[in-house]
């Protein structure tokens, strides 16, 4: 059984997803539970072509409340008698406490939890953060395994005492890749949808516009490399909480004729397509989804310093790495993007194979296949042992 707080737009949707449809169903059988999203997050439920092994529990969505989340353990446990998983695995952080806690009370022999990332910095008070930390700690005593998304992440959730680095495996993201790859370089679609000129030089975010993202740092830049780049352009595609203070920022920077609010977009192959450079500014990251998709399409890429992100980018070599918190680098990482375009090409080059390589969707799908049998295995359960291959588990996936 695996279970999501929400299928909003993202990395840990887009992996759950494919998890759900790829793992051989003769060696799994396996069903999905997700809550509800915000409503301007976006939805991927799209991706769940499955109906008959999907359950949506609305109260599972990403906030808290003491009453709401009491009724959804309730019904976890009761879903976890009802279907007796051999495996829990558990994605996002509410629904690693609650599944987690349900799958202990119920005795599920295997629990795992993905940490797609992490909210101990950047998201909330030092009180809430530490209530966090304490809540996590106290999961991961009755976790079987932990998983992370990169080194780096395994490194970070070690050294913020969760537990020690031998009790966390790194399985990277895979994605659905080639519908980036085969899609053809500036297309020019999503420019005339949204008027924007063939020469302009096209700078975008891709995703909720939410605070941990620091977006206002990309209209600062935007600001000061403007003066050196006229010709520049920024879009956000995506949508979120900080939407009007964005929009109402650019007009205070005196560059709202030049800032672009694209909304969420289904068809994130043409989007990548027309961008010159797909920016990151976050506070804290995992592994990016939409920076492995802007890899996979040969969009040249720029991003912060922070989190997983230096596991998947050389700077110099497949992208520009910026410190966080800093406009003018970045506002001269996009001058030079503008200025040596030949060597954003050859960056963005070398960063498409890199994605190819290293976040396919198969890999995910074997990788993870590999691990479920293993703990399957350590856990004694029935058909894992010389005859794993043939066996059938009851999994999160």
């Amino acid at each position: 059984m695996r279970i999501i707080s929400r299928m909003n737009v993202g990395g840990p949707a887009r992996h759950v997803a494919i998890l759900h449809s790829g793992l051989d169903p003769e060696r799994f059988e396996s069903i999905l539970v997700y809550g509800e999203e915000g409503l301007d997050e976006g939805t991927l439920r799209g991706l769940l072509n499955d109906a008959e092994r999907t359950i949506s529990l609305p109260n599972l969505g990403r906030e808290i409340s003491p009453q709401s989340d009491s009724l959804t353990l309730i019904r976890l446990i009761h879903l976890m008698r009802q279907f007796q998983p051999d495996i829990v695995h558990t994605h996002t952080a509410k629904a690693g406490f609650v599944g987690r806690l349900a799958a202990r009370i119920v005795g599920v022999p295997v629990i795992v939890h993905t940490f797609h990332g992490h909210v101990f910095h950047g998201y909330f008070s030092p009180r809430k953060t530490a209530m966090f930390l304490k809540l996590e700690r106290f999961c991961a005593g009755f976790s079987t395994r932990l998983i992370t998304i990169s080194p780096r992440l395994r490194n970070e959730i070690a050294g913020y005492g969760v537990a020690s680095p031998s009790h966390i495996e790194v399985v990277p993201l895979g994605l659905s890749l080639q519908p980036h790859v085969t899609f053809p370089r500036r297309s020019g679609a999503f420019r005339q949808s949204l008027d924007i000129p063939a020469e302009a030089l096209l700078v975008g975010a891709v995703g909720r516009l939410v605070p941990i993202k620091n977006l206002t740092l990309l209209l600062e830049a935007v600001k000061i490399a403007q003066s050196e780049v006229p010709h520049l352009r920024v879009v956000f595609v995506g949508d979120g909480e900080l939407r009007d203070d964005l929009a109402a920022q650019a007009v205070a920077l005196g560059i709202a004729d030049i800032v672009k609010f694209a909304g969420w977009q289904s068809n994130l192959p043409e989007v990548y397509s027309d961008l010159d450079a797909t920016i990151i500014t976050s506070h804290n990251e995992g592994t990016p989804a939409c920076l492995i998709e802007a890899m996979a399409s040969g969009c040249p890429v720029i991003a912060t310093r922070v989190g997983g992100i230096p596991d998947m980018i050389e700077s110099g070599t497949t992208g520009h790495l910026i410190p966080p918190g800093d406009a003018n680098a970045l506002a001269t990482a996009i001058v030079q993007l503008d200025k040596e375009p030949e060597q954003a090409r050859r960056m963005a080059d070398q960063a498409r194979g890199d994605a190819l390589v290293r976040y396919d969707e198969q890999r995910l799908v074997t990788d993870m296949s590999r691990l479920y049998g293993q703990l399957a295995r350590e856990a004694g359960l029935p058909g894992t042992g010389e005859q794993a291959a043939r066996g059938r588990v009851r999994a999160g996936e």
